[in-house]
């Protein structure tokens, strides 16, 4: 997909993150983000949004799947619009600066709550495997499955800020600090309009 279609699918915020790293690819000899331009935080960032953010993803998916209100169907949409590019930047990042990228088809069972789960995680936000599954055996059950989902996206969103903070404040990448900044700004604001949600609901 093209920048200029992302942009007009993704909305102001991200869109303007997309700006700064459509020249981010992996095949992109002259991008900025060269090996010169980064350190360990941002490698950090990078290696652990990706999995967090492919998380948020499946999340997505579900609730596309099962969600019982369109203005939920809608937001988890915009949520895999927004992510999406941004994994493939932080590859193309990752690839360009010849530090490991993360196997997310490795990660996958995790992704769908299957699996031992054996790992400590400590990444903040991420679900566990149990929670994973209880999502997704909700799935289609009403404002149940709606609230639940929400709940758990405000935790994964908050972990999300909380890494990009860190990068904000430690990162040396331009580029990494930028997408940081978007991470927070356009998260803050999805949380705002999840509380919004369920405030409705209750009513």
């Amino acid at each position: 997909m093209s920048t200029r279609k992302l942009a007009r699918v993704v909305g102001p915020v991200a869109a303007a993150a997309l700006l700064v790293l459509a020249g981010c690819g992996a095949d992109d000899s002259t991008s900025s983000a060269s090996s010169a331009d980064h350190n360990d935080a941002d490698v950090t960032f990078a290696q652990d949004m990706i999995p967090h953010h492919q998380q948020a993803l499946v999340m997505a998916d579900v609730a596309i799947e099962g969600a019982s209100t369109e203005e939920l169907q809608q937001l988890a949409e915009r949520i895999q619009d927004a992510q999406a590019p941004e994994i493939e930047a932080m590859t193309g990042w990752l690839e360009s600066w010849d530090e490991e990228v993360p196997d997310l088809d490795a990660m996958g069972h995790m992704m769908m709550g299957h699996g031992d789960d054996d790992d400590d995680n400590d990444m903040p936000g991420m679900m566990d495997a149990d929670q994973m599954q209880q999502m997704s055996s909700m799935a289609g059950d009403g404002l149940g499955f709606d609230r639940m989902w929400v709940l758990m996206m405000i935790e994964h969103h908050e972990g999300a800020i909380e890494m990009a903070q860190d990068e904000k404040v430690d990162g040396q990448s331009a580029d990494a600090i930028a997408l940081a900044d978007a991470i927070v700004t356009a998260q803050k604001a999805e949380i705002d309009e999840m509380q919004q949600m369920l405030d409705d609901w209750q009513n």
